[in-house]
């Protein structure tokens, strides 16, 4: 009943909101600003183009603006070229908390609605509070990822753990582990949406009274985005003939961020440069050993590739030089940078995407193909949501998962590719709807609001 009635509210809200339009002579103006750094990672570019389709697609009068992090020249070029009518400000807040820049200035000031762009942790704490003091405008967010317990300086899980033991550490924190400035901009927010269903506990656990505190898919769900002409080039090129190669995209257990920025390593830099040293061997075996099998059994290719621009150069190292030469002439290297568009293309041409990282599996997903996260426990608690949409066959932890595990998995979608992608699409029904869900609750805020 209570789903109906906001269903319900959605629905009249539009009525009024399109008397509110008629007054005023445009649509509703929301502020979307993404919680990732948008330079050298395809998921994190991907979170943005997903949110402002969904937008595209289930709210067109709105009129949306991107107060971007870290945007990149190529990534911006890509934003442009998809939403014409996209505005992009630049700026940030600040010791007063007021815009740096005279169009962020112009964008707080227009804006009807700030929305916190799926992201992996709550980043509002940081420009939310100054949004609340300027008006009584309405904030939410839109499916965040908020680990209390694995990762450096939590006092928790340094190392994170397997999704079990995070379940359980989570059911273990004390009320009152959510700061108090936290709690309260959770509290004052119109909707919280949580991209993975550990987090949404976390939050319950912690007294977050949100009326509408739901599951809220990752907006790279909603990517849209294809670049099939150049993805099509690239592969004829590598002789890569669609269904016959499978992507595998490696990783480290932290990313090397001190190299990537160019700055001298931090002590917690230096211990995560440990775990990786400790683990990378294990785990990239285990890739190495998941492709021998593939080319051995199949005859067909494999598609190294980045999600990360670190990840080029890795793969090389840690995969593509160590293969046995019989199994080597099956392999391609993917030496260069790429956007999510071209990316999607290229998987959606694949027989199936398997990634230690979180994204390209989603990618992969949204284009219909079937794919492996081997989740390493680093990784957040972010995974949550392959067991959320249904997946939980596709999600693997690698320290609980031999290379034979996944070729018994992989093998079942090579025997019967059409009922793999059938499962994709079913998948992706369900991911729809909430999604869909999520813009409903952005309309019943502006209702409300204005």
């Amino acid at each position: 009943m209570k789903r109906r009635n906001f269903l319900c509210a959605a629905t009249m809200m539009s009525a009024r909101h399109a008397l509110a339009a008629a007054d005023t002579g445009r649509g509703p103006r929301i502020l979307l600003r993404p919680g990732s750094y948008q330079r050298g990672n395809i998921g994190d570019i991907a979170h943005s183009l997903g949110a402002l389709r969904l937008f595209e697609l289930h709210f067109p009068a709105a009129e949306m603006t991107l107060w971007p992090r870290g945007l990149s020249a190529a990534a911006r070029a890509n934003l442009e070229k998809s939403f014409p009518r996209l505005r992009i400000v630049e700026g940030e807040l600040d010791a007063k908390g007021k815009p740096s820049t005279p169009e962020l200035a112009a964008a707080w000031a227009e804006s009807d609605l700030l929305l916190h762009g799926s992201a992996p942790g709550f980043k509002g704490a940081t420009y939310m509070p100054a949004w609340r003091a300027a008006s009584s405008k309405p904030y939410g967010t839109f499916g965040i990822t908020e680990d209390p317990v694995s990762g450096f300086g939590t006092g928790h899980l340094a190392e994170g753990g397997t999704l079990a033991q995070l379940h359980a550490a989570i059911d273990s924190l004390p009320s009152g582990h959510l700061s108090k400035t936290t709690l309260g901009l959770l509290n004052g927010a119109a909707f919280v949406f949580c991209r993975d269903t550990l987090t949404q506990r976390y939050f319950r656990q912690q007294a977050v009274k949100n009326t509408v505190l739901e599951f809220g898919p990752d907006a790279t769900f909603a990517l849209h985005l294809r670049d099939d002409d150049r993805a099509g080039t690239w592969l004829r090129e590598r002789s890569l003939e669609d269904d016959r190669f499978i992507c595998v995209i490696p990783r480290l257990r932290c990313t090397p961020y001190a190299a990537l920025e160019g700055r001298k390593p931090s002590r917690i830099d230096l211990a995560k440069e440990a775990i990786n040293a400790r683990t990378v061997e294990a785990d990239h075996a285990m890739l190495r050993d998941l492709i021998s099998k593939w080319v051995r059994e199949t005859g067909l290719k494999v598609l190294l590739c980045p999600e990360m621009t670190y990840q080029i150069e890795l793969a090389k190292k840690l995969v593509l030089d160590r293969l046995p030469d019989e199994v080597k002439s099956h392999v391609i290297w993917r030496d260069t940078d790429w956007l999510p568009d071209e990316a999607a293309s290229i998987y959606a041409r694949a027989a199936t995407v398997i990634s230690f990282e979180c994204h390209s599996p989603i990618i992969a997903l949204t284009v219909g193909t079937p794919a492996f996260y081997v989740r390493q426990p680093t990784d957040t608690i972010k995974g949550q949501m392959y067991h959320d949409i249904g997946a939980s066959d596709w999600i693997f932890e690698v320290e609980e998962t031999r290379a034979e595990d996944l070729w018994s998995r992989l093998k079942e979608i090579h025997e019967n590719p059409v009922k793999a992608r059938a499962r994709v699409a079913s998948l992706m029904i369900g991911v729809t709807a909430s999604q869909r869900h999520m813009v409903d609750a952005v309309r019943q805020a502006l209702a409300l609001g204005r």
